[in-house]
């Protein structure tokens, strides 16, 4: 069992902390678990888990503020599971660094979902994205980094400038929401009214450009009001929630 990914729980209702942890546990997790902000911070320094899901709504501390102390040392995945569902809690909670955000009431099996994705990205990349590899791949894309392109099969996809580099930071945050606001700073350093719909613009035009050819868009998932997600689809549609 010392194998088995790590999964730390930080939920003060009692009956949904329950609900995860034999979820977990039926699923063959390793898992701790964290009534408040409090414990959840002893955990996350001493066990080392490998994903928290971490509800916002704690008696001690906002959930925010724990994912902001955590993402002060460590990238560890962080799923929000919250019964807060208005885009502005989620932004703030993905602006902080949360990875993906889940509103209550959830099905186990989403959660089960989520939980296998941000494990992918763990297992992709134990270093933290410190060593990138040069060429990334997904399913039928590919991008190049050091030659600056990108390939659906064989054929290049011919790419402005601004949608070459929206496509690698996506790629390099697969399967993590990217809010509106982070994209428009990391691509254009600020964060207007006119370069978020600037954005959709040229979001609309790369997803036209990786479409597969059965009319299918299965790359980027568009998430209402919050951001985007690359999905990662080389293993199946399981990656999709």
């Amino acid at each position: 069992m010392s194998n088995k990914p790590m999964i730390l729980v930080v939920e003060d209702d009692a009956a949904v902390r329950n609900l995860m942890a034999v979820t977990l546990e039926t699923q063959g997790y390793r898992y701790h678990l964290a009534r408040n902000g409090a414990e959840a911070m002893i955990e996350a320094t001493t066990h080392q888990p490998d994903v928290m899901l971490l509800d916002l709504g704690l008696p001690d501390m906002e959930g925010v503020e724990i994912i902001r102390k955590v993402r002060s040392w460590t990238n560890l995945p962080i799923i929000v599971i919250s019964a807060r569902s208005e885009d502005a809690d989620k932004v703030e909670a993905l602006d902080a660094g949360a990875d993906d955000y889940l509103t209550k009431p959830f099905s186990v099996d989403e959660m089960l979902a989520r939980l296998r994705v941000a494990l992918r990205r763990v297992n992709a990349d134990p270093q933290g994205a410190s060593q990138e590899a040069a060429v990334y791949r997904n399913g039928g894309l590919r991008i190049d980094y050091a030659a600056g392109c990108a390939f659906m099969g064989e054929a290049e996809i011919h790419l402005t400038p601004i949608e070459y580099k929206l496509l690698c930071l996506l790629a390099k945050n697969t399967g993590k929401v990217l809010t509106h606001n982070y994209i428009v700073k990391e691509i254009w350093g600020g964060c207007t009214a006119s370069e978020v719909g600037s954005l959709r613009v040229f979001m609309a035009m790369l997803r036209k450009k990786l479409q597969t050819g059965d009319g299918t868009q299965p790359y980027i998932q568009t998430h209402i009001g919050i951001g985007y997600r690359m999905l990662r689809v080389d293993r199946g549609a399981e990656d999709a929630p």
